[in-house]
């Protein structure tokens, strides 16, 4: 046998020890239930489902069967809380990501409009509508009977007028102010009785939160005789189809990129002023 020295033999079993730790710790893991450092990525139409312990999901998010991208909060009963894009109330293509906000009774409470990409869909909001001393009038000018002042919060305005006239008849018109005036509408009214009269606007070129001014104004077609309108509601609440989506603000009109069928202005002009979904 020839002679090895001890310290050799040392050395080599010293080598086999660290060989052995060095396998031992590349077949490690780190802890499952951490992320310590870096991201977690789920890609190529992966989701991310976290459930209760009864298997029912109360966070969803990634990509749906339609290909847009959603996440979804649940309550512990599985019933929806919010979504941000799909999310299968009443259908599964929400446009543009909306956002709905469910009560636990399952209605939606708080949304962004479906037709109307700048406006808040739900809840409706009340209109300022205030009356003034010619309420009832007899004059046969035009005079103002309502009139308030209100932030565009949803897309369309909606009110429920009734107007009393004597002898003669009677005309009602409503006005919207915004960056000039515009008649929404204007009716008679026939003698001696009450008119009913709903009027559904779209916001046109009203930017989200810019303050708007409605005036309802009435006038005798006889003079002396008596004309009085009453306000019975004034609200505005979100669109119920794309043909009430309100036309853009001035602004983001003349700032749109120029077409040919549709070249952009050269300034912006200086004046221009129901069932849910």
């Amino acid at each position: 046998m020839p002679h090895v020295p001890q310290d050799v033999l040392d050395r080599l079993a010293a080598l086999e020890r660290e060989v052995r730790q060095l396998r031992g710790r590349a077949q490690m893991r780190p802890a499952m239930n951490q992320v310590l450092n870096g991201d977690v990525v789920i890609g190529e139409g992966g989701r991310l489902f976290v459930r209760d312990p009864d298997g029912t999901n109360v966070f969803e998010t990634g990509q749906s069967a339609t290909g847009d991208y959603f996440t979804r909060m649940r309550r512990d009963n599985g019933a929806l809380a919010l979504t941000i894009g799909a999310n299968s109330y009443p259908d599964d293509d929400a446009p543009s990501q909306m956002v709905r906000m469910f009560s636990r009774a399952g209605d939606i409470i708080v949304m962004d409009d479906y037709h109307a990409d700048r406006f808040l869909g739900r809840p409706w909001l009340p209109l300022q509508m205030h009356p003034t001393k010619r309420q009832a009038y007899t004059g046969t000018t035009y005079a103002d009977a309502w009139i308030g002042t209100s932030p565009a919060m949803n897309a369309v305005a909606r009110l429920s007028l009734q107007t009393w006239a004597g002898d003669g008849g009677a005309q009602v018109q409503v006005l919207l102010t915004y960056q000039g005036t515009t008649t929404v509408d204007e009716w008679d009214c026939p003698a001696n009785q009450w008119t009913g009269r709903t009027i559904i606007y779209p916001l046109h070129a009203i930017p989200f939160m810019g303050s708007f001014t409605i005036g309802v104004q009435h006038r005798a077609k006889t003079n002396g005789q008596e004309v009085e309108t009453r306000v019975y509601s004034a609200y505005t609440r979100n669109t119920f189809n794309e043909d009430e989506a309100p036309d853009p603000p001035l602004a983001a009109v003349a700032t749109a990129p120029a077409t040919e069928d549709a070249p952009a202005p050269d300034t912006a002009p200086s004046t221009g002023e129901e069932a849910p979904s």
